[in-house]
């Protein structure tokens, strides 16, 4: 017995050691996109340490100065607390990947797909949609017909046209055809067709001048065809017309891609017709486009440097998570997933406060406040929350993946307060989460399928501005993080010593 004993010694000490040396190792400050299957593999399975609150800071790949910002005020402020020091940790979350597109070759700033013009049709009149010679024409039944598009670079549009029926000689229709730039109820430019004003024909469409103006790189708009007789139009589904992009100056918006049709559109989507347009600063054009292989080269240059500057930060302050993402405004939902993923894998905690690296945070504050409120029970979510916000169609908000005209309760996005099991399940569900166009609200959007408690507390600012007692206060600059922060510690409240200095 005595040798067996001596025998196992050595296999239980040396088990212990391995067990020790992996409990100290520190965890990855990396979360990975990788699908349910692969967590296991990405996250291990062990927690370093347990935290009454783990923060998480969204934060831009190049807001160097912010990051340091926040690390000289309240996160400086926080590390040198006796008590709260072992009680919080904070990350910020970055994605892994800047883009690879220059910002001015992508189709918009908040996105990373390419705007990919090529052979510009230039100095001439172009025909948007057109039908093929061994296309019969026929009358329809819909009598309203409409096609959304957007434009990618500046075009003026010069004629509204209709199909006309082969059967007909000369024109014998009443067809009204309007342009409504998205979300705007009354039309841009109107023409109507009747037998005394038809137009001109040109190939196997009748066409009337309009009042022309500029359609800015982004415009959005619907052309929407009404015959206003009886019998419906002459008109064809997207996929049996011949789309002309002069290059790739627009794009039809169809439903089937997965944006909806905006909330004004009338009728079935199709095309009876079509429209003139010519592509306005043609020299800019080809000199854009002549630049940029010499951008591209200078741009991935300037991403190399990039992530040599983010390893050497992490490296330096190690409070960085950095999430298989491109860093990019639509992708901020999918870093926030990642986050909870790295966070419910890696760390042990009671709540989680999700923040932006431009808004004052008031950490004390936050911890009175869940001790004065016992803010500390399952299935409870806590922030300044935004209800019956109305979905935006253009723009940053834009949204076209959200069917309903409002969304349900989000948070706004200078700081809310989680549950543990809100995080479990958020991760736990990471793959299967659709992401919509902003955190603040695909969180909600998320939140509405489990309905947790809503903690309502205007002391998370939605606005900038000062209040006193505030918890949060969100689009600083990192100077004025840096005077706000400065004020606080002379006076306690930087409110009180805003005013006293004058304001910001």
């Amino acid at each position: 017995m005595r040798n067996w004993l001596v025998l196992l010694c050595p296999c239980v000490l040396g088990a212990a050691l391995h067990l020790w040396l992996r409990l100290r190792s520190p965890p990855p400050a990396r979360a990975s996109g990788a699908g349910p299957a692969d967590q296991l593999a990405l996250f291990p399975q062990w927690k370093s340490r347990h935290y009454d609150v783990v923060v998480g800071v969204l934060s831009a790949r190049n807001n160097h100065e912010l990051r340091n910002v926040i690390r000289n005020t309240w996160l400086k402020h926080l590390i040198q607390h006796p008590s709260l020091s072992q009680r919080v940790l904070v990350k910020f979350i970055i994605g892994a990947h800047g883009c690879a597109v220059p910002v001015e070759d992508r189709e918009d700033p908040y996105s990373c797909r390419l705007l990919n013009i090529t052979n510009p049709v230039l100095n001439q009149e172009i025909e948007a949609f057109s039908l093929s010679e061994d296309t019969s024409s026929g009358i329809s039944e819909d009598r309203v017909v409409s096609v959304s598009f957007r434009v990618l670079y500046p075009i003026v549009i010069t004629s509204l046209g209709v199909f006309y029926d082969a059967n007909d000689v000369g024109f014998q229709r009443n067809i009204t055809v309007k342009l409504y730039q998205a979300e705007q109820e009354e039309a841009l430019f109107v023409a109507r067709f009747s037998p005394p004003s038809c137009g001109v024909q040109v190939n196997k469409l009748w066409y009337k001048p309009v009042e022309q103006f500029i359609l800015p790189e982004s415009f959005e708009g619907t052309i929407v065809w009404e015959s206003q007789d009886l019998q419906g139009l002459v008109s064809r589904n997207l996929h049996k017309v011949t789309v002309n992009d002069g290059g790739g100056v627009l794009r039809v918006i169809t439903a089937g891609e997965g944006a909806l049709p905006h909330e004004f559109m009338e009728g079935v989507e199709g095309v009876a017709g079509g429209f003139i347009y010519i592509i306005q600063e043609g020299d800019a054009l080809l000199q854009n486009l002549h630049s940029r292989p010499r951008r591209l080269l200078d741009h991935r240059s300037n991403l190399h440097r990039e992530d040599a500057l983010l390893r050497e930060e992490s490296s330096v302050y190690d409070d960085i998570v950095f999430v298989d993402v491109v860093d990019t405004y639509r992708n901020v939902p999918a870093k926030l997933l990642n986050f909870y993923r790295w966070t419910v894998e890696t760390t042990s905690f009671d709540l989680l406060l999700k923040t932006d690296d431009d808004c004052y945070i008031d950490l004390e504050a936050v911890f009175n406040r869940i001790a004065h409120k016992h803010l500390d029970g399952p299935n409870f979510w806590w922030g300044n929350f935004r209800l019956n916000w109305a979905v935006d169609r253009t723009g940053k908000w834009q949204e076209l993946e959200y069917p309903s005209p409002a969304y349900p309760a989000f948070a706004c996005g200078s700081g809310y307060v989680i549950s543990r099991d809100i995080v479990h399940w958020l991760a736990g569900n990471a793959g299967r989460l659709k992401t919509y166009q902003g955190e603040d609200v695909s969180m909600g959007i998320w939140m509405a399928a489990i309905g947790p408690t809503r903690y309502q507390d205007g002391l998370w600012l939605c606005e900038k501005t000062c209040e006193p007692g505030m918890l949060s206060s969100p689009q600083y600059s990192p100077q004025e993080l840096t005077q706000l922060w400065q004020l606080k510690e002379r006076c306690g409240d930087p409110c009180q010593c805003e005013a006293a200095a004058g304001g910001l």
